[in-house]
């Protein structure tokens, strides 16, 4: 009989979208403190954390199709506005609260947390970071995520210019903590399986890894697809699959307004050519060739060594991301690819980014739960949350972000926020639904007809 019964680690997360979602949930799990000092050693390594998890209601809240898609575990979920998260804030009792959100998001939740919390004499550890690769606004996410205990930086690369923007604008960047891609993992890559599909064996399969936003016209988004199809078409001994991140209607942590499913239907793609949908861990497991235009899937793609390439048909420009893997290795074109080229990637370059194929993954977080363990710990327990941001440094900035959230200046809800006092009720949560629906509706079908018609 055990001397005591470990104490689980009681974790919340709040994500605005599916991706957010399951970085914020996976992250949850790596960094979980340890269980009580007294625990036994195996009672400790079966002891997970007991993890909450709070949906933001907007434009990106995850379907229950996009939710089992992602499939993280969860021991509650529940949506919510913000006004009804703080007040779950300032009820709950939790050891680590992960901030999954969009940078205003999560500079709103600061300021609100740190309204409800300043009369309790301990708080959570609060963590924040990014879903994936940083390669726009740098200086304004950063900023906007000051204040949490934990900044998490995917890679070395990462943790090296977060901290350059925070010590160039004299903020404390001691919150700044690499750690690495929760998702990545999987079986490596073991080689080309036989082209033909003989003996039962599947055949060489090519995955291009679509992203909702990159790129954004129609133009653009129609020649790519032209190009994956004409593969298809050069070879029909190989499965061409197209890697979708949603169906329509929904959203993800982008706005697609020219969904693929909507431009394939006016080809006629070969037999070998396939939407697929799913878990893109379960997609790599028969990848032999993963295409994108700048998807983090690439970085998955590289940590299990299967064969990776970045293009380069559309330029390597900031606005489409693919400049973060210039000295990759893997920049390439359509035609190369059909040419048989295959690119080799840059080891140093990969191992800067915090894709770990050499088994340094697993103590990737040691660092992340060791800090939570010591601030967990910390005599007197936490201070108050102080973001970089305040009303004396950033006047004409921060009330809007504070606003979009409904909250005053001073993180209080505004009067008349929603649900500010109450939970709502079946009608109301009906309301909110179809509300929600139509918003959605607005977002990706009426206004790209608008914006069109006024470039007329």
């Amino acid at each position: 009989m055990p001397a005591s019964t470990p104490k689980r680690p009681r974790i919340a997360v709040l994500a605005d979208s599916d991706t957010r979602w399951k970085w914020g949930a996976l992250t949850a799990d790596r960094i979980a403190p340890g269980p009580s000092m007294e625990a036994a050693p195996r009672e400790a390594a079966q002891a997970g954390p007991l993890l909450d998890g709070f949906l933001l209601r907007g434009r990106a809240t995850p379907t229950p199709r996009q939710l089992q898609e992602v499939g993280v575990r969860a021991d509650s979920l529940r949506e919510v506005t913000a006004v009804e998260f703080l007040r779950a804030m300032a009820e709950g009792t939790y050891d680590v609260l992960v901030l999954s959100l969009v940078g205003g998001g999560v500079q709103a939740m600061l300021h609100g947390l740190a309204r409800v919390w300043e009369h309790r004499p301990s708080r959570p550890v609060v963590v924040t970071g990014y879903v994936g690769v940083v390669y726009e606004k740098l200086a304004d996410g950063l900023l906007l995520r000051h204040g949490a205990d934990l900044v998490l930086a995917n890679s070395r690369q990462d943790a090296d210019r977060f901290r350059a923007v925070y010590e160039g604008v004299g903020a404390d960047a001691s919150s700044v903590t690499e750690v690495a891609l929760p998702f990545l993992g999987g079986a490596a890559y073991e080689g080309e399986h036989d082209p033909s599909a003989k003996q039962g064996r599947r055949p060489y399969t090519v995955v291009f890894a679509a992203q909702p936003s990159v790129p954004e016209s129609r133009k653009d988004r129609t020649y790519l697809l032209n190009r994956l199809v004409q593969h298809a078409r050069r070879h029909p001994e190989r499965q061409v699959l197209l890697k979708l991140r949603s169906k329509p209607g929904e959203h993800t942590t982008h706005i697609e307004e020219l969904p693929y499913q909507k431009l394939v239907q006016r080809l006629d793609p070969p037999a070998n050519f396939n939407l697929v949908y799913g878990n893109m861990g379960e997609v790599l497991d028969r990848t032999d060739l993963l295409v994108t235009v700048s998807s983090t899937a690439a970085l998955e793609s590289l940590h299990r060594r299967v064969p990776t390439v970045v293009l380069t048909d559309l330029g390597i420009r900031e606005s489409l991301g693919n400049h973060h893997f210039v000295g990759s290795g893997c920049l390439a074109s359509w035609d190369q690819l059909d040419a048989g080229h295959r690119p080799v990637p840059d080891e140093e370059w990969v191992a800067r980014q915090g894709v770990a194929a050499d088994g340094s993954y697993d103590s990737a977080f040691d660092a992340a739960r060791e800090r939570i363990a010591k601030l967990l710990g910390r005599p007197g327990g936490l201070p108050p949350l102080t973001p970089y941001y305040t009303p004396v440094t950033a006047p004409g900035y921060l009330p809007g972000i504070l606003a979009r959230h409904h909250l005053g200046p001073d993180g209080t809800p505004l009067p008349g926020a929603p649900a500010a006092d109450k939970d709502p009720g079946p009608v109301r949560q009906i309301v909110r639904r179809a509300a929600r629906g139509a918003y959605r509706h607005g977002v990706q079908r009426v206004a790209p007809v608008i914006r069109r018609m006024g470039e007329l």
